[in-house]
Order: C-alpha cells, then sequence, then structure tokens
C-alpha cells in the first residue's frame, strides 16, 4: 500500500505543475489508474486529486476535458463523499454540462451526467445536487437538444432519476420545465432503452404535488394512459412506469386529476387501457403489481390514499415521502473509463 500512496502523490503533485505536457501526462496516467486498480481511487482521492481534477473541467482543449471527467467517475466509484466535499466540484460539473451544445466535449459531458448518477447513490447528497438548480437545467436542457447523442440523453436521464429520488427535488425540476421536455421525448423517441428511463423519470417527478397542472399542459395523462394500452406492444417496465405515474398523480394532484385518470383510462377505447393495467398486476414486478391494484381500486371508484400519516399531504414538494418505490434504475451499470 505504501507504495501505491507515493505512485498517488507522484501522480497528485504532478497535475498541479506548471508544464501543460506533465499535467497532460500525469491525467492519463490516472485515468488509466483509476480505470483499472479500484484500491488506488481511495488513494487519490485522499491525496487531493479531486480539486485539480475540477479544475481541469474548466479547460479548452477536449482530451484533457475528458480525461478530468472521466477520472472524477471513476473515483466516485470508491469515493463518493471525498468528491463531494471537494469546494468547487458542483460548480466545475455545472460548467461542463451547461456548455453541453457549444464548447464542452461530449464525452465529458456523458461522464459528468454519468458522475452525478453515481454520487446520487447516497441518500444524503441527493438534496445538496438537487439544489443545485443551475445543474438540473442543464440536465434538463441535455436532454431538449436535438443534437444531444443517445448517450449524453440517457446518462442525464439517469441522474434526473436520482435527483428526483429526493421528493423536494421533483418541484425544482418541474418548475425548470421538465415535464414538457420528458414527454416530447416519449413522443418523438422510439429506442426502448430511452423510454424505459424517461419513463421511469416521469413516475418520479409525478409525485410532487406541482406536477399535475403541468402535465395537464403537455396531454399527459392520455400520453401515460397510451403507454399502457396492451396494443402498444411496450415492455413492462414502460408500462409499470407509466402506472406508477398515474398513481402518483392520483395521489398528489387531487380529485380533478383522479377524475381525469378514470376518464381516459375508462373510455369506451379504453379496454386495452384496462387490460395493460391488469397485465401488470398479474405480471409485473412485486411493486408494480402493488402500484397497478391500487390504481384499478381508483377506477373502481376508491378516491388515492396518500401515502404517509397524519392530515397533511406527505407528496413531494411539501413533507418528503417518496411515493414511487419504482427504483427500477440499476446504479454504477457504468464501466470505469
Amino acid at each position: 500500500m505504501e507504495v501505491k500512496q507515493r505512485a498517488a502523490k507522484s501522480l497528485v503533485s504532478r497535475l498541479g505543475s506548471v508544464s501543460d505536457k506533465t499535467r497532460a501526462d500525469a491525467l492519463r496516467e490516472l485515468r488509466l489508474s483509476t480505470k483499472h486498480d479500484p484500491d488506488i481511487r481511495p488513494i487519490l482521492a485522499e491525496c487531493g486529486a479531486v480539486p485539480y481534477l475540477s479544475e481541469i473541467l474548466y479547460s479548452n482543449p477536449h482530451d484533457l476535458q475528458e480525461n478530468a471527467a472521466a477520472s472524477l467517475l471513476n473515483l466516485s466509484i470508491s469515493s463518493k463523499h471525498d468528491l463531494l466535499s471537494s469546494p468547487g466540484l458542483l460548480d466545475s460539473v455545472s460548467h461542463v454540462l451547461r456548455r453541453h451544445s457549444s464548447s464542452s466535449s461530449p464525452a465529458a459531458v456523458q461522464s459528468c451526467s454519468a458522475l452525478l448518477h453515481s454520487l446520487l447513490v447516497v441518500d444524503s447528497l441527493r438534496p445538496i445536487i438537487g439544489s443545485k438548480r443551475d445543474i438540473v437545467y442543464s440536465l434538463i436542457d441535455v436532454l431538449k437538444s436535438p443534437n444531444s447523442p443517445p448517450r449524453s440523453v440517457k446518462d442525464a436521464l439517469k441522474a434526473l432519476f436520482g435527483i428526483s429520488l429526493y421528493p423536494l427535488n421533483r418541484a425544482t425540476a418541474i418548475q425548470l420545465g421538465i415535464a414538457p421536455v420528458l414527454f416530447n421525448l416519449i413522443v418523438r423517441e422510439g429506442r426502448v432503452g430511452i423510454l424505459e428511463d424517461a419513463t421511469a423519470v416521469i413516475a418520479q417527478v409525478a409525485g410532487c404535488e406541482e406536477a399535475s397542472q403541468e402535465f395537464a399542459k403537455v396531454s399527459g395523462v392520455r400520453l401515460l394512459v397510451d403507454l399502457i394500452d396492451i396494443g402498444t406492444g411496450l415492455n413492462m417496465r414502460i408500462k409499470e412506469n407509466a402506472v406508477s405515474a398515474l398513481l402518483n398523480l392520483a395521489r398528489c394532484g387531487g380529485e380533478t386529476v383522479v377524475e381525469e385518470i378514470r376518464k381516459w383510462c375508462l373510455a369506451e377505447s379504453g379496454f386495452g387501457v384496462q387490460e395493460g393495467i391488469s397485465e401488470v398486476a398479474e405480471s409485473g414486478s412485486e411493486k408494480g403489481k402493488g402500484k397497478a391494484a391500487a390504481l384499478l381500486k381508483i377506477l373502481d371508484g376508491e378516491f388515492p390514499r396518500i401515502v404517509g400519516s397524519g392530515s397533511e399531504s406527505e407528496c413531494g414538494g411539501s413533507s418528503g415521502v417518496d411515493l414511487s418505490e419504482n427504483h427500477r434504475f440499476v446504479y454504477l451499470t457504468f464501466d470505469s473509463l
């Protein structure tokens, strides 16, 4: 271990060199080390690599920016708290994301989004990251841009999913315009993986009182109902996410939203929808079955139960109960880079 400590100290020292070549060489070496040697990751973080890497994210050369972002992502696998406790990390990540369509490297944008997703595994980090409105806005803007690579879109969705796991962050995402962006993505996107991820985020942000009004502006209930219809041939995960979203809307949106959900699900043309919900209730995951059963009760006339205790509504945006329970993203599925 002493050998690795010496190697880590040497690498970090070279990152601070006044020589551009020395810094670039050290950065490439550090990226390889963090990719292939899990044991050295916490040592590098403890030796002060993170502030240097954060600073390099502001660099113009794409190769430097990419190597720094990938190294931070690799470090995050083992040293999440060390990263977020480093001053300036989130500001530098925001810098990369804000310039996703101009000066930032696409690979760096992807790595920074994946870095956020990695950090958001930790419950206590979700309110910290979610309070950075510039980061949330930039991730939404990645989804909105027609020129964003599919990998960037997917990583941005994963980061937004992690952010919306903290209930009080959902209202922020709604206020920053996430609803029309997500539903537009569903309408124009044909790739199953992105549809799965987008509907997972929709299911989360639906769990706040602010969601119903914004969903109504984009015919969100009707679009979610269409996803459940058995005639669409969509997979079970997408249907489960849509069921979860409708259930969360019903629980948080009040009687008007409940009536709209009933109207679209029980329409004359809605037999395939009811059959789709029943399919989830019979063949979905355990959580999916429970949510579908609860939605069917709502369609039968039962008013939805608000999750939580006491008389105050406990949807996200009020007291912070996680309504969705549909954590279907698998964290840390990315490879070290």
